[in-house]
């Protein structure tokens, strides 16, 4: 039977009760160009480092499940021949019995940390409700996942090509605390704020520790903590428009669906914009792996 491998170092901090943040790597092999995902990777780790955490990047290599990657096993995930697939968490299955190699998702990242005994999660943006869902069904994996397992996610919302409404509510039937760090409005990743308000607020890290605390006393679900983009970094909202606008009616043309929809988004965003979405991008993850140590030490 397949064991979940831990480093050696996430190992020891998971025994001994000290800080650790699971990082997920389909960012690294399908969101980030070559060269520039192993740069974000290592940055990504030292600066969970720095905050006083260990870091834990997550990934399916040769049908088994690494929490802590080497340096080695970074280079892998990030090469440009690396080959990896998407693994959401209804993939770990197949690819695991089937010795394959792929990046985790949100979905997965979640669920491999928490039977590594992490607890604490940075990524991105989270998935949600796809526009049109009451059509289609597409409806991102890593809602459910959060409604049953206790990991706390820190991201910077949903990307605002997803329908940010409908995401809230299925967080709402699935007893998933939504906190707003030092803001009262939902943030939609390349932008600051969203119309839509969250339910509650906290304004640092130890007050996002006692939240995290509390909920895993009373329920099994996680917790979303939703974290925007440093305002130094988020994008023009006219040239956001503009892409979205693009970007929706290029996944009506092609006929793209289900999750395929982001990656082709993404890559739009990416080579329209020149480069401000990746730079947006890489701001916020980093952004977000600060904010995520900083609570796992206060957890700890």
């Amino acid at each position: 039977m397949t064991q979940i491998s831990l480093s050696g170092e996430v190992a020891d901090a998971v025994n001994s009760g000290r800080p650790v943040v699971a990082l997920e790597s389909t960012i690294l092999s399908h969101g980030l160009p070559p060269g520039r995902n192993l740069d974000v990777a290592k940055r990504l780790e030292d600066t969970v480092r720095a905050a006083g955490a260990v870091p834990a990047t997550i990934a399916v290599l040769d049908g088994t499940p690494v929490v802590g990657l080497s340096p080695a096993q970074l280079e892998r995930v990030c090469a440009p021949d690396s080959g990896l697939d998407k693994l959401s968490l209804r993939d770990l299955g197949p690819a695991i019995g089937l010795g394959r190699s792929g990046a985790t998702t949100v979905a997965s990242t979640s669920a491999l940390a928490h039977q590594a005994g992490v607890g604490v999660f940075a990524t991105g943006g989270l998935g949600g409700v796809h526009l049109g869902a009451q059509e289609s069904w597409d409806v991102s994996a890593d809602l459910g996942v959060l409604a049953r397992v206790p990991t706390l996610v820190v991201c910077s919302g949903v990307k605002s090509v997803l329908d940010i409404a409908a995401t809230l509510e299925v967080l709402e039937t699935n007893s998933v605390p939504v906190l707003g760090y030092r803001t009262d409005f939902f943030p939609a990743f390349y932008l600051r704020y969203s119309d839509f308000p969250v339910p509650w607020r906290v304004d640092d890290p130890a007050q996002a520790a006692a939240v995290v605390a509390a909920h895993r006393r009373y329920a099994g679900s996680g917790v979303l903590l939703a974290n925007p983009i440093p305002a130094e970094s988020e994008m023009d909202e006219q040239l956001h428009e503009r892409l979205l606008t693009e970007g929706l009616q290029l996944v009506r043309d092609e006929g793209v669906q289900g999750k395929d929809v982001t990656p082709v988004l993404l890559e739009h965003f990416h080579t329209a914009s020149e480069g401000v979405s990746l730079d947006a991008n890489e701001a916020l993850v980093l952004s977000n792996a600060r904010l995520a140590a900083e609570i796992a030490v206060e957890l700890a």
